[in-house]
């Protein structure tokens, strides 16, 4: 390889240098089995996407095909402008990734795996051992075997090993795996930091919820197919949306609600109130509406929230949606 390739611009390679994943007409196929059907794949730079979807949904085999560890049967694709496989070499020069879960000899500590790694790097690798340990909140127990580590501490490091690569993408396979809830948590705030320095973090995963407060993007994946893709608030733009409602009498009001003309799709009692559906779109004047119809009845009005659906709710109603039609 010439030294000039390593520093060839996106559009030398013919890539789109605002995109950090491009994938067209991706697919890979295992016998019968469709792993990848077809993928047209655009995550753009500097942010956290999630590629999300129930087990066996084909999410790691996405990734192994990109990092060339398995190979597309049809479809082009390239990373940070690059394409590959042809352009591989310069490509994931810049790409650090988790597949599967992190990997390390055990009885070696968390440093002198690190130090493993970097030799088969450039020689700045090594450099930055310390700080990705730091970084990732591992440098006090950065001496300690491996063995000794917990799931979530060897996620850590396997965020660690990423960044002595100093990588413009990071690719990280179920990351939140194994973790408990403050494991989530300071998941979810490194990714954001890695993004706020200019990153890009592309995290497979199948707990949509955790996704939903981690990344700004997503593509929802089921049966090697891609449904839908774009930023989370314009994916959940045009989906129902829950008036949350506690006041005395929740069986009175509900009667009240539905005497009148508002176009809910269910009023519903739930506790010491009402949850009121209603069609996306909906103007803030039927909230003042639904609270003037209660006061005016006699019912005193404690709480007033709408809540826009979930992405898992909104998961769940696209995927139900395409099984009736399949």
């Amino acid at each position: 390889m010439k030294s000039t390739d390593v520093v060839a611009s996106p559009e030398q390679h013919g890539g789109d240098g605002s995109l950090a994943v491009e994938t067209r007409g991706l697919a890979k196929r295992f016998g019968a089995n469709v792993a990848i059907n077809g993928v047209d794949l655009l995550i753009p730079r500097g942010c956290a996407f999630g590629y999300l979807g129930p087990n066996g949904a084909g999410k790691t085999t996405l990734i192994r095909v990109l990092l060339g560890l398995t190979r597309a049967d049809a479809g082009t694709m390239s990373l940070l402008g690059h394409p590959v496989p042809k352009h591989r070499d310069v490509a994931l020069a810049r790409v650090g990734a988790i597949v599967d879960e992190p990997r390390f000899h055990g009885h070696l500590t968390g440093r002198q795996n690190l130090q493993v790694l970097a030799a088969a790097r450039e020689p700045a690798a090594r450099s930055r051992i310390d700080a990705s340990l730091e970084r990732v909140g591992m440098l006090q127990r950065a001496d300690d075997r491996v063995s000794k580590y917990s799931m979530g501490m060897r996620q850590r490091l396997g965020v660690a090993a990423c960044l002595i690569g100093d990588p413009e993408l990071l690719i990280l396979d179920e990351p939140m795996n194994g973790l408990d809830p403050a494991g989530m948590h300071d998941m979810r705030d490194m990714i954001r930091s890695l993004v706020a320095e200019g990153r890009t973090v592309v995290l497979s995963s199948h707990l949509l919820d955790e996704v939903q407060r981690t990344c700004d993007a997503v593509a929802i994946v089921d049966r090697g197919n891609i449904i839908r893709q774009g930023p989370i608030p314009e994916l959940l733009a045009g989906t129902s949306l829950t008036l949350q409602v506690d006041c005395s009498e929740p069986d009175r009001a509900r009667s009240l609600i539905s005497s009148t003309n508002l176009a809910a799709t269910t009023i519903d009692v739930e506790g010491d109130g009402l949850a009121i559906t209603l069609p996306a779109g909906t103007s803030r004047d039927v909230f003042a509406e639904v609270a003037r119809v209660l006061v005016t009845g006699g019912i005193a009005v404690y709480r007033l929230e709408p809540v826009q659906a979930s992405l898992e709710s909104w998961f769940l109603q696209v995927t139900s949606r395409l099984g009736d039609t399949a």
